[in-house]
């Protein structure tokens, strides 16, 4: 760890998503001086605004696996494919696949740390909502997966192990006891593991709350403010920040900025291999109590589909999934939501799809698929991000372990690098 030659004051946190705020949050309760620089309107606009909602350590397991490359090719030229690539030449792209390729053989390691880390990050997450009185319609039902084919369903026994390395316990289900579970799913299952100690809950929700408690603590959030540059101080300690607002120094920085940290950590003369990796959602509008009666209560993940599912509240359903390997596109394409709506209509026949809202995000992603929680090169800098697919599982554990660095305390959970 990087000793810091004079103790922290000032923390400028760049970015108000889900990573941001709690890392604001956990600075505040320390006593530092925190000021959150967010680009939009208000936090959680961007990629913790509509994801699946689901809180969950049973899906630790990181995509750096032989069977993954195998399914991408597969999938290359199915436009609805849990997974597409546009081959598109991007020397960003290709050197984040070359570096993901270099990344199998810590498959095995990577995952269990994965688990150790949501389980810990959960611990912090319910804390904080309790604490602060946050309503994020949070359903304490366990997350189910379920699996159609044998094959998959036995590499699912294999995770199993590595899970419960990382003292994660899940339990083996029949057909019949999928139905149990969750009565209004339909479909013919081989079979699935029920994790009892997942949630679900809505991040936009929980980070909006958790920013105005951050503000109450006297955390200052400048919204509406793009940051121009970031330049770390040649003596001695500090970062300073030029945005359209002000320029500001500040003893130190955390880049919590999603998809735009690998830019912000360039200019802080660092590499950090962050790619977007593009994830849609729909969000289906309850409005009748046949719908609300047809649809899950237990979040579910659907291995064949890659696709998960968290009831929000009594009038929304959340259907999430997907992974589009196309740069900085935003764009909400309908050709990709089609097969979400395709699946609850399949899945969930008394549910109806006519008022359903589809969303698009950037996931933050790492090639290693762990995120980036430690100082960088020059003092004073800082990175919590890189989290992808599980932003919103690790997110409470990651702010504290940053935290913890920054304050000096002996962190509770070793960080990844």
């Amino acid at each position: 760890m990087k000793t810091m030659t004079h103790p922290i004051r000032t923390v400028a946190v760049l970015g108000g998503g889900i990573t941001g705020v709690t890392t604001a949050y956990a600075l505040a309760l320390r006593g530092l001086d925190v000021t959150v620089y967010e680009r939009n309107r208000y936090a959680a606009m961007e990629t913790s605004f509509a994801n699946g909602g689901q809180l969950s350590a049973s899906n630790a397991e990181v995509w750096t696996h032989p069977s993954t490359i195998l399914k991408g090719i597969m999938w290359m030229f199915r436009k609805d494919a849990p997974l597409l690539l546009n081959l598109k030449p991007s020397w960003h792209k290709y050197s984040w696949i070359a570096e993901f390729l270099a990344s199998i053989p810590q498959y095995e390691a990577n995952t269990v740390e994965t688990t150790r880390m949501a389980i810990a990050a959960r611990a912090h997450l319910f804390r904080w909502a309790q604490d602060e009185g946050i309503d994020f319609d949070i359903e304490n039902r366990g997350i189910l997966h379920v699996y159609r084919q044998q094959k998959n369903f036995e590499h699912a026994r294999r995770v199993n192990a590595l899970l419960a390395q990382g003292g994660l316990h899940r339990d083996e289900l029949s057909p019949n006891d999928i139905k149990q579970i969750e009565p209004t799913l339909e479909g013919d299952w081989h079979g699935g593991f029920m994790t009892p100690s997942d949630a679900s809950g809505d991040i936009h929700k929980y980070t909006v709350g958790l920013a105005k408690a951050a503000a109450r603590r006297g955390v200052k959030f400048l919204y509406g403010t793009d940051i121009i540059s970031l330049k770390t101080k040649r003596k001695g300690n500090g970062v300073k920040v030029r945005s359209l607002v002000d320029s500001q120094t500040y003893d130190s920085i955390v880049v919590c900025s999603g998809v735009s940290s690998r830019e912000f950590a360039r200019q802080l003369g660092d590499r950090i291999n962050v790619y977007p990796v593009k994830g849609y959602s729909i969000t289906v509008n309850l409005d009748d109590a046949e719908s609300r009666a047809g649809a899950p209560r237990v979040s579910l993940l659907d291995d064949e589909t890659k696709l998960v599912s968290s009831r929000l509240g009594e009038d929304r359903f959340r259907i999430a999934g997907t992974a589009e390997f196309s740069g900085f596109n935003r764009d909400i394409r309908a050709g990709r939501t089609a097969p979400l709506v395709k699946w609850v209509e399949t899945h969930f026949p008394n549910v109806s799809t006519e008022r359903c809202v589809p969303w698009a995000g950037l996931r933050p992603m790492m090639p290693n698929m762990m995120p980036k929680v430690g100082p960088g090169k020059a003092p004073g800098v800082f990175y919590n991000t890189g989290h992808g697919h599980l932003g919103w599982t690790l997110a409470a554990g990651t702010a504290e372990s940053i935290a913890t660095i920054m304050a000096g305390e002996e962190p509770s959970h070793r960080a990844a690098a």
